[in-house]
């Protein structure tokens, strides 16, 4: 029997909402051992004084199973 955790992280990027959720996802995995699986539970933009988007931000709830 395995238990499972769910932490949840905010990641950004310049590029897209795919590169924020793929920079989330790396960084999870880089801490946290067991990482099974994330979602994504909100999306966010940070729009300039010009009008143009600056950076895209997720929220993701990653899930991890703990070691014994």
């Amino acid at each position: 029997m395995s238990v499972a955790k769910v932490t949840e992280i905010i990641a950004s990027s310049e590029k897209s909402f795919d590169d924020a959720i793929e920079q989330g996802v790396k960084r999870a995995c880089k801490t946290l051992k067991g990482v099974k699986g994330a979602w994504v539970q909100d999306q966010q933009v940070s729009i300039g004084k010009d009008g143009k988007i600056e950076d895209y931000r997720v929220n993701l709830k990653v899930t991890f199973v703990l070691e014994d």
